[in-house]
C-alpha cells in the first residue's frame, strides 16, 4: 500500500478540484500547489503551501519553470523501497511526494478558439505538467497518479477505507491512465504542427481520438466494438432515439451521410451493408425517398437512409411504412419526431451542418500496419468531360450522365450504375468482372418493373472489352460515363459507335474497395 503523506496539485481542469483537497488536507495530507490552482485552494478555505516555498527556488520565465526542480521530481521519482535512493534524497534534503493531482493546459481548446495566435497556441503547450505526470506515473511503486476528475470519487473512496493508503494495483491503473493522456497530448501538437507546415503524411504519425462510445458489439455480436472521436472535432453521431448503435450500423450511417451530403439539396441515399441500394433527388425529400426507394425495395428493408434536408410529416409517414434501422439527416422536424416515436428502435441522427469535411483522411488498418489515403471527394464538372463517341449529348444528356457519375463512385467495385437524370434505376455492386455489374444492375431494375431502356450508366473505371458495352446496348441504355484509360479504349469506342450509344470519359477513376 501507499501511504499518502504529501500531494502535488496543479489542474487546469478544476472540476472537483477544491472537494479533494480539502477532504486531503482535513486527513492530515501536506498540499503544494501552483499558480491559479495555489489561488483557487486558498480562496476555498483549504491549506495549502506553494511549490517555491517547498523548493526554496522562485517561478521564474513568466511561470514557465516553476516545478521542473530537484526537489519535486527527486521526491516524485525516489523510490523509497531503494536503500541507495533513500540515502541520496536524505542527503539533498529531497522529501517523498506520493500523491500528484495533475491536469495539462487545454491546448487542444486553446488552438480552436477563432483567431487564435501561434504565440498564444506555443504558450498552452505543457511543459512541467507532462513531466510531473510521467516521473509520478514512473515511479507507481510509490505515486499515486491522478489526472482525471471522474476518479476523484473512486480515490477517496479507497483513501477512506485504507485510513489513508492506496494499493498498488489502484496506483498502477492510474499510471496507466497517465501515458495515454500524455500520449494524446503530444499527438495533438505534433497534428497542429503538421497541419500548419501542411505535411499530410510525415515519417511518423500519431492520432489523437477520446471513446466517444462502447458500441452494442462488432461487426458480429462476437466482436466487442467502441467508437472514438479526434480530439479536435467533436463527432455528431449524436442518436435522438433508438437502439445503442453498432460497429455496422456506425459504417452504413457513415456512408450514408457521404453519398447524400455530395449530392443536391434534398437527395436520399439508401444504404445497406455499405453500398447504396437506392439514390434520388427530387423537389421534396418525400419525392427523392419514393424515388430512392423504387430502385431496390427488397434491399431498403432494413437500410439506413441519408437525407440532405429537413424530414417532414409527409416523409416520415412514408419512411416508418416499412422497417428501416436509421435516419442520418440535417434535422426532423416535431411533427415528424412525434411519428418516429411510435418506431423507437429507429435510431435518429440529425447533422445539423450537413457536407463533407474535404480534408479528411480516410484510415483503412491491415495486419500489423496502417492505409491513409484522402477521401475521393474530387468531383467532375461538365466542362471537364471528353466526348469520345459519334453521339453527342444534350444538355439534359449531360445532366443525367453527371448525376450517374456522382452516385457510381460511392459503390463498392466493380460498379455500374443504372439512371435516369436524378435516381437511380439498377445497381450492379462489387462484382468480379465488370460485364457481370454490367448485367446485374439491369437484372436489378426489371426485377423492381423498372426499365434501362434511355438510362444513363455510370462505371466506377474504365471498360477493359468491348463486352460490357454490347451488354449495355442489348438492354438498351442510352449514354454512358467512364472514366476511359484502358488500352482497348479505341475498341470500346468503337462498340458504342455501332450501337448508336453515348459515351463520354472523365479521365478519373472512383475505384471503392
Amino acid at each position: 500500500m501507499i501511504e499518502i503523506k504529501r500531494a502535488l496539485v496543479s489542474v487546469s481542469d478544476k472540476t472537483g478540484i477544491t472537494e479533494i483537497c480539502s477532504f486531503l488536507a482535513k486527513a492530515g495530507v501536506e498540499i503544494l500547489s501552483t499558480g491559479g490552482t495555489y489561488d483557487a485552494l486558498s480562496k476555498a478555505g483549504v491549506s495549502v503551501k506553494k511549490v517555491d516555498e517547498f523548493t526554496g527556488f522562485p517561478e521564474i520565465l513568466h511561470g514557465r519553470v516553476k516545478t521542473l526542480h530537484p526537489k519535486i521530481h527527486g521526491g516524485l521519482l525516489g523510490d523509497t523501497t531503494n536503500p541507495d535512493h533513500v540515502k541520496q534524497m536524505t542527503e539533498n534534503g529531497i522529501e517523498p511526494i506520493t500523491l500528484v493531482i495533475v491536469n495539462l493546459y487545454p491546448f487542444v481548446k486553446t488552438v480552436q478558439k477563432p483567431d487564435v495566435t501561434l504565440e498564444e497556441t506555443i504558450e498552452n503547450i505543457d511543459i512541467g505538467g507532462p513531466s510531473m505526470l510521467r516521473s509520478a506515473a514512473k515511479n507507481h511503486k510509490n505515486v499515486v497518479v491522478l489526472t482525471d476528475p471522474k476518479d476523484y470519487e473512486n480515490f477517496q473512496k479507497e483513501f477512506s477505507d485504507n485510513k489513508g493508503k492506496i494499493s498498488r494495483e489502484s496506483a498502477f491503473g492510474y499510471a496507466a491512465k497517465v501515458y495515454s493522456e500524455t500520449a494524446s497530448y503530444d499527438s495533438a501538437i505534433s497534428s497542429y504542427f503538421n497541419k500548419k507546415l501542411d505535411i499530410k503524411y510525415p515519417d511518423k504519425i500519431t492520432f489523437a481520438f477520446n471513446k466517444k462510445q462502447k458500441l452494442r458489439y462488432g461487426e458480429n455480436p462476437h466482436q466487442d466494438a467502441a467508437f472514438y472521436e479526434p480530439i479536435f472535432i467533436k463527432s455528431q453521431f449524436e442518436a435522438l432515439q433508438g437502439k445503442e448503435l453498432s460497429f455496422n450500423n456506425m459504417l452504413d450511417f457513415d456512408a450514408a451521410f457521404h453519398v447524400a451530403s455530395l449530392l443536391p439539396k434534398n437527395a436520399v441515399s439508401i444504404v445497406k451493408h455499405l453500398n447504396p441500394c437506392g439514390i434520388a433527388f427530387g423537389e421534396t425529400v418525400l419525392e427523392s425517398f419514393e424515388l430512392a426507394r423504387k430502385t431496390d425495395p427488397i434491399s431498403a428493408f432494413g437500410g439506413i437512409i441519408g437525407i440532405h434536408g429537413m424530414v417532414e410529416k409527409e416523409a416520415a409517414l412514408e419512411i416508418t411504412k416499412n422497417f428501416v434501422e436509421g435516419v442520418i439527416a440535417e434535422g426532423f422536424s416535431l411533427e415528424a419526431m412525434e411519428i418516429f416515436s411510435k418506431k423507437p428502435n429507429i435510431r435518429l441522427i440529425p447533422i445539423a451542418k450537413f457536407d463533407e469535411a474535404l480534408d479528411e483522411l480516410d484510415l483503412r488498418s491491415l495486419h500489423h500496419g496502417l492505409l491513409i489515403q484522402n477521401r475521393d471527394y474530387d468531383l467532375i464538372t461538365k466542362d471537364k468531360l471528353k466526348v469520345v463517341s459519334k453521339k453527342k449529348p444534350t444538355a439534359d444528356d449531360l445532366e443525367g450522365l453527371m448525376f450517374a457519375w456522382n452516385c457510381v463512385k460511392f459503390i463498392k467495385s466493380n460498379a455500374i450504375v443504372y439512371t435516369d437524370q436524378n435516381s437511380t434505376l439498377g445497381i450492379g455492386a462489387g462484382q468480379m468482372s465488370r460485364v457481370d455489374s454490367v448485367e446485374l444492375g439491369a437484372i436489378k431494375a426489371q426485377k423492381v418493373g423498372l426499365s434501362v431502356v434511355g438510362s444513363y450508366v455510370g462505371s466506377d473505371a474504365f471498360f477493359p472489352f468491348r463486352d460490357g458495352i454490347d451488354a449495355i446496348a442489348k438492354v438498351g441504355a442510352k449514354a454512358i460515363i467512364q472514366p476511359g484509360g484502358s488500352i482497348r479504349d479505341e475498341e470500346v469506342i468503337q462498340a458504342a459507335d455501332e450501337h448508336g450509344l453515348i459515351m463520354v470519359f472523365t479521365g478519373m477513376r472512383h475505384f471503392r474497395h
